[in-house]
């Protein structure tokens, strides 16, 4: 009996379940997890997980003050996080705040007290990712953080000089985001697209060869998936973050899924393979600015998780209160 294409893909790519649902993480069993405050909100106003956010509200009332709304939320995150380490083997991702986006100092700080938050349950920083946007700002703080031994997930990220960016600063890890990006180019009046001639798909592969064409050590991990054949696409990739309805599609399907990404296969002499891009500040803005796509979707994608976020802060504080 032919293996199903979840996996086959097991067999060549490490599989990480994109959601806060901790019984689709019990039933998917990947090796990673990654939630966003999207994910967390949904979790939240979930009933099966109602003992969490009854335990962080109790918590956030003795704190009071001002601050007690975003200290909640906060632990929720890390609560829900805690909940996964004891499922998945590898690591959880959880985010730093949307909002901090273009505040360097403010994500070092958040990013430490997260990783606090997990040290005092128990859980130590290398089973933890913290999460940051690719913005300038963002990727001078995960500079930061990685000089501490603190390892950062690199998310919204949508081109290839966020991802140079990413490797210089010693990222652990980066999300280009596959479906976000078809997303635009379909709003834009392009395709129709096959799985081969996916923008986002194209966009990760690049991203790919040029990180194994430079040895460079930072994992690659496709997000944001809208289709299976995106993920067939990918096959072979460092890592890949899926959905658990796009999980579940995967393990039903059967039929040779073959290995598209391979360090291997990835240009290594100096003819093939492309330039080694150096990018400071100015240079970084302006090819961002260069790319419609990169910065409308990395805009769009911060606007939409600090609506998320507020969302969340809105039903901690009606439960505050």
């Amino acid at each position: 009996m032919t293996a199903s294409k979840l996996d086959q893909l097991r067999e060549m790519t490490t599989v990480v379940a994109d959601t806060g649902d901790i019984e689709a993480v019990r039933r998917l069993k990947p090796v990673d997890c990654t939630t966003n405050p999207t994910l967390i909100l949904k979790a939240v106003e979930t009933p099966a997980y109602a003992h969490l956010v009854e335990e962080a509200i109790g918590w956030g009332k003795k704190q009071g003050g001002d601050k007690a709304v975003h200290a909640v939320c906060d632990r929720l995150a890390v609560s829900f996080g805690t909940e996964l380490t004891k499922i998945v083997p590898g690591r959880v991702s959880t985010e730093v705040d949307a909002d901090l986006s273009f505040d360097t100092e403010a994500t070092v700080a958040k990013a430490r007290a997260i990783i606090a938050a997990y040290k005092e349950r128990g859980v130590g920083r290398d089973r933890i990712l913290v999460k940051v946007a690719s913005t300038w700002e963002g990727l001078q703080a995960a500079k930061v953080l990685q000089a501490e031994g603190i390892d950062c997930n690199l998310t919204l990220l949508f081109a290839l000089p966020q991802a140079v960016a990413a490797a210089d600063a010693g990222a652990f890890l980066i999300s280009p985001f596959v479906g976000r990006i078809l997303d635009w180019h379909v709003k834009a009046g392009g395709g129709p697209y096959t799985a081969e001639t996916d923008p986002g798909v194209l966009s990760v592969k690049s991203i790919y060869a040029y990180y194994k064409s430079f040895d460079i050590k930072t994992v690659v991990m496709g997000a944001s998936f809208r289709n299976i054949g995106e993920i067939e696409a990918l096959a072979g990739c460092d890592r890949l973050t899926i959905g658990p309805g796009l999980l579940d599609e995967l393990a039903a399907a059967t039929g040779d899924l073959p290995r598209r990404l391979s360090p291997a296969a990835s240009p290594q002499n100096s003819s093939d393979r492309a330039k080694r891009i150096v990018l400071d500040e100015k240079a970084f803005r302006f090819a961002m600015n260069e790319d419609a796509m990169a910065t409308e979707k990395l805009a769009e994608g911060i606007r939409g998780f600090v609506k998320d976020l507020r969302g969340l802060r809105k039903l901690v504080a009606s439960k505050l209160a």
